[in-house]
C-alpha cells in the first residue's frame, strides 16, 4: 500500500473528537447515564480521548472501557482455528446505560455488530450509540454511526490507516491506496 493522501493531522484529529464529545453530551442532555466502550485495538485511545474531553465540557469523569470482539465475529473461522481472546475489560455495569462504542473506522459494520453482541454478553444496555473517527462507507449491513468525525468516500481498493502514538508513534489519518 502506498501513502495517497494525509486526510487528518494531529489538530484535525483532536478537532473531531472534541466535537464527537460535544455530541454525545448533547444527544444524551448530559452524560451521567453515559459509558464509552472502545472496541480494541484503536476504538481504545479514541474512547480515552472522548472521555478526556468529555471530562473537560462536562467536568465529570465517565467511566470508559474496551471489549475485544474476537469471539463474535461472523468470520472467526476465516481468521484462525485457536482465536486469542482478550476479553472484555468493562470495569462498569451496562445494564440500562446508554453505551457509546468507539472505533477509528467503519466499513461494512461487521466489526459494529460484533461489538454489539459482546456487550449484550455483559447485560442490557439502555442504548447503544456509535462514535467513530472516519466513515469510509461500504456497508454491507445497515449500521451507521450517530457521531462521525470524518467521512471519507473510498475504493474498496483503498484503506483507511488511522495511526495512534500508542501503536504507531505518530497521529494521523492517511488514505492509502494498492501501488
Amino acid at each position: 500500500m502506498v501513502l495517497k493522501a494525509k486526510l487528518m493531522d494531529e489538530a484535525a484529529m483532536s478537532r473531531a473528537l472534541m466535537r464527537i464529545a460535544h455530541q454525545i453530551t448533547e444527544k444524551n442532555k448530559g452524560v451521567e447515564n453515559v459509558v464509552l466502550v472502545g472496541i480494541r485495538r484503536r476504538g481504545e485511545p479514541i474512547a480515552e480521548l472522548i472521555r478526556e474531553n468529555i471530562s473537560k465540557i462536562e467536568d465529570v469523569d465517565i467511566p470508559c472501557g474496551s471489549i475485544d470482539i474476537s469471539l463474535y465475529r461472523d468470520d472467526l473461522t476465516l481468521k484462525s482455528d485457536m482465536p486469542v481472546i482478550g476479553g472484555r475489560m468493562l470495569p462498569f455495569d451496562v445494564n440500562d446505560r446508554d453505551v457509546v462504542l468507539v472505533d477509528d473506522v467503519i466499513y461494512t459494520g461487521r466489526t459494529v455488530r460484533a461489538a454489539i453482541e459482546a456487550v449484550f454478553a455483559g447485560g442490557r444496555p439502555r442504548s447503544i450509540q456509535l462514535a467513530v473517527l472516519v466513515d469510509r462507507g461500504h456497508r454491507e449491513l445497515p449500521i451507521r454511526a450517530d457521531y462521525v468525525g470524518k467521512n471519507v468516500p473510498t475504493s474498496h481498493a483503498e484503506l483507511i490507516e488511522v495511526r495512534l502514538p500508542e501503536f504507531d508513534n505518530e497521529i494521523g489519518v492517511y488514505l492509502m491506496a494498492q501501488s
